[in-house]
């Protein structure tokens, strides 16, 4: 295993990451990305995080194989259960969920506090990541980078976000489009938007055709089509 071997969304988390960082990668997958970091000397602890015993034994192997077993640890939890308040961490990742799973995550972490609100997430939802940006809204944190990007034809977004001094108060239509891309608006930006915009169109069509009172979520749909086109008229 070494870095070259990460995916291009994981290269990029790992980049994300802060040097000399305490990293609990939470669904770890092999434990790749603590691995790579560790082989790459940017980290000198971590903890690679698994629910389930299968992917628990493959990243075991994996730390093993590399001779990692001082530096990374292992451990078979759900979510943030995987941390310890003596691990002092500074840094999670949690890459490849759903958006509302990542939210269930942290709310599960914070409430037990295993998360203790000084950490530096970066957060990197398949979909749903308007959950994500919720939940960082109520929780009082900043989002400080955004990136988007497409491989293997799947559009990713990775959030990094940490409590800071000021508190940012996030509009919908930025927790929907995401603070920071909303003002890049790469092409991969307008590529996936596009396609969302489509996708509602279609629902309003279903919602339309559905017997009962659709009247509230196609107000909803409605809306949101009004605002996805007006981001997309910006398109240089």
């Amino acid at each position: 295993m070494n870095e070259n071997q990460l995916s291009e969304r994981l290269k990029r988390v790992g980049e994300l990451v802060p040097k000399q960082s305490r990293l609990a990668d939470i669904g770890s997958d092999h434990a790749y990305l603590p691995v790579a970091l560790v082989l790459q000397k940017k980290l000198d602890f971590a903890i690679a995080g698994e629910v389930v015993t299968g992917p628990y034994e493959a990243a075991k192997k994996q730390v093993r194989k590399n001779g990692l077993d001082q530096q990374i640890s292992v451990r078979l939890a759900n979510g943030l259960d995987a941390v310890n308040k003596s691990d002092e961490i500074s840094a999670v990742t949690i890459c490849g969920m759903g958006g509302a799973l990542i939210r269930d995550i942290l709310e599960a972490g914070w409430t037990s506090q295993r998360l203790q609100g000084n950490e530096r997430l970066i957060l990197q939802p398949n979909i749903g990541e308007r959950a994500v940006r919720d939940w960082l809204t109520i929780h009082g944190y900043t989002i400080l980078e955004e990136e988007i990007l497409e491989e293997n034809n799947k559009i990713y977004e990775i959030i990094v976000a940490s409590r800071e001094v000021q508190r940012v108060a996030y509009s919908e239509k930025e927790r929907l489009f995401g603070p920071v891309l909303l003002n890049t608006q790469s092409p991969v930006f307008y590529k996936k938007w596009q396609s969302e915009l489509r996708q509602r169109q279609n629902i309003l069509a279903q919602l339309a055709k559905a017997t009962g009172d659709q009247q509230a979520r196609m107000q909803q749909i409605e809306q949101e089509i009004t605002e996805i086109q007006e981001v997309l008229s910006h398109e240089s």
